[in-house]
């Protein structure tokens, strides 16, 4: 667990410039991997920041103008993807893991070599397919407090 909290430090703290992981050397292309693993965290990290004030004022608006059944309509449609995603998840998990990485990552240093990077063995896919159920439950379970929100709205007013 050590060396998968020195990971997680890795990823998520900017400030965190080199990955050292006690127990498992890394390979060049594997830490070209994991940098470009960062810069998606760092985007997420930002976006999430620069997006969180204008989506907290636009419910209050909407709060405020007794307007919250606007907010059923996009949760409906946005509960559709995870549900589509899940669903090519559960058909073919290691097709959508490449299609996933191929989206996502400009090179294939995502294929990791166990001999190179034994850290894969400790991530087997099974951790990223948890993952992934996780991330769509979260989004559904958020889509759904807006739906409930949207709902309440119209039984209140």
């Amino acid at each position: 667990m050590h060396n998968y909290y020195q990971l997680l430090r890795y990823l998520e703290l900017p400030w965190v410039t080199e990955l050292n992981m006690t127990n498992f050397p890394t390979s060049f292309t594997g830490m070209i991997h994991f940098e470009d693993v960062k810069r998606l965290f760092l985007i997420n990290h930002i976006v999430l920041v620069l997006s969180i004030i204008p989506a907290g004022w636009f419910l209050r608006q909407l709060h405020q103008r007794g307007e919250e059944w606007r907010l059923i309509r996009p949760a409906q449609v946005a509960a559709v993807i995870p549900v589509f995603l899940g669903v090519m998840l559960t058909i073919n998990f290691n097709g959508f893991f490449i299609a996933f990485h191929q989206v996502l990552f400009r090179n294939n240093d995502w294929l990791f070599d166990p001999d190179l990077d034994p850290i894969i063995n400790a991530l087997p896919d099974t951790f990223f397919l948890h993952c992934f159920i996780l991330a769509f439950v979260l989004f559904e379970l958020g889509v759904g407090w807006l739906y409930w929100r949207g709902r309440h709205a119209i039984h209140q007013a």
